[in-house]
């Protein structure tokens, strides 16, 4: 074994006295469905819901070891590396500076400092990361602290190598196929850097949002490109760069071997895993069960492992994760009607409707013209397959409609 998988296996052993492994669960459902043994690595269930207590450990324990009297650490983050940071700053009994956006929900916030406790000053600063993270490392420069970064350290990676030290050690024998969710890179370049050596045999499939495909960019590029555009939804995985160093340990994958994930299908996943299996998953942390239909004939009769990376789901955000998991189904549609202005026309509309199609949404937005009216209608209905019925009577009778259930521009401001 190299050093590297010698020191993954040292931060395995040390993370011990902080939890215990995360469960390598046999998901019945799952498996049922796509004739395969799929098992959950399930780092939602780790003691800050994500994998991201292990890098940020590591990262400590080190330093620790090589300055004793290091006093302040210091993390730029909105989500799961600020609450490992914070777990693992009340462990080791040190002062941690975390600087959030100003933006953060309250709801990270709260337990970002409920996990560090009198051990972490919490500070909000600027509207973007961008801005966070200069004021993050300008207060690290003024002070001499030490500043903990969230994937593209080597001690980071070691520490989410942990993940597949554990991976390994509770089966009898390698999984055909792991499939690793990729923001940063940190957990992908951990974990194919430590089974490269322990478990030759097994392959690897990558996936990352749709919106901030960092991984595909770099492959393409053959090093780490900055992207134009990043789509935030899928908050714990929407970066813009991937690490340098991430990426270098990840050099050489197939492009064939990154898939991406569109973030409203991912939305269908979420609610999946809630209703069916009652497993609460953060955008993120649902990247890797996502891709499964993708991979059914590929994996049929195999092995899998998929790592479900984090489970700090606000639920408040479950209204937008519904619609949007509606409308990528089908399900769901919004259209801007030309109705008459006339007694009776929204009664004619009313009887074109079918037995299973319910209005979600209708508003009055304008007159278009002297005799006719625009108005907003939203139609949610059982099968998909209702709105082509629907729409073959709509042109029998002659109204006049838009669908704009996936216009990105009158989404943002109409729906």
């Amino acid at each position: 074994m190299s050093a590297f998988s010698d020191k993954a296996r040292a931060a395995e052993l040390a993370m011990r006295s902080v939890f215990p492994p995360t469960p390598l669960q046999r998901n019945e459902h799952l498996s049922a469905r796509y004739g395969a043994d799929i098992r959950l690595k399930r780092e939602d269930l780790s003691p800050v819901r994500s994998y991201k207590i292990r890098g940020a450990f590591n990262a400590m324990r080190k330093l620790l070891a090589e300055k004793p009297g290091q006093e302040v650490f210091v993390a730029a983050s909105a989500g799961n590396h600020a609450q490992g940071v914070a777990y693992v700053c009340r462990h080791f009994d040190v002062q941690g500076v975390i600087f959030m956006p100003v933006t953060t929900p309250q709801q990270k916030i709260d337990k970002t400092r409920i996990f560090g406790a009198e051990n972490v000053e919490i500070r909000l600063t600027g509207d973007y990361f961008d801005d966070t993270l200069a004021s993050a490392q300008a207060y690290c420069a003024e002070v001499g602290a030490h500043f903990l970064a969230p994937f593209d350290d080597e001690d980071v990676i070691e520490g989410q190598a942990s993940v597949a030290v554990e991976l390994l050690d509770a089966l009898d024998e390698a999984p055909d196929l792991v499939i690793l969710p990729v923001g940063g890179g940190g957990l992908a370049a951990g974990v194919v850097s430590y089974m490269r050596e322990a478990a030759p045999q097994t392959r690897f499939r990558f996936v990352e949002p749709a919106g901030g495909a960092s991984l595909t960019a770099a492959v393409a590029a053959g090093a780490p490109a900055v992207l134009k555009k990043v789509d935030t939804f899928v908050d714990g995985a929407a970066v813009a760069r991937i690490g340098a160093r991430t990426f270098a340990r990840l050099a050489g994958i197939a492009p064939e071997h990154v898939l991406a994930a569109p973030e409203d299908r991912i939305c269908t996943t979420i609610l999946e895993m809630l209703n069916v299996e009652g497993i609460v998953l953060e955008p993120a942390g649902a990247l890797a069960v996502d891709v499964l239909p993708e991979l059914a004939d590929e994996i049929a009769g195999k092995s899998v492992v998929c790592i479900t990376s984090g489970g700090n789901f606000d639920f408040e955000r479950l209204p937008e994760v519904k619609e949007r998991a509606q409308r990528y189904s089908g399900v769901k549609k919004y259209f801007i009607l030309r109705l008459p202005q006339r007694p009776g026309a929204l009664r004619d509309f009313l009887d074109l409707l079918g037995p299973d199609d319910d209005i979600a949404r209708f508003e009055y937005l304008k007159k278009s013209a002297r005799n006719f009216g625009s108005v907003l209608i939203g139609i949610e209905t059982r099968d998909a397959a209702n709105f082509a019925a629907l729409f073959a009577r709509l042109d029998k009778a002659g109204m006049v409609y838009q669908d704009i259930t996936n216009d990105r521009l009158f989404g943002e401001f109409v729906i």
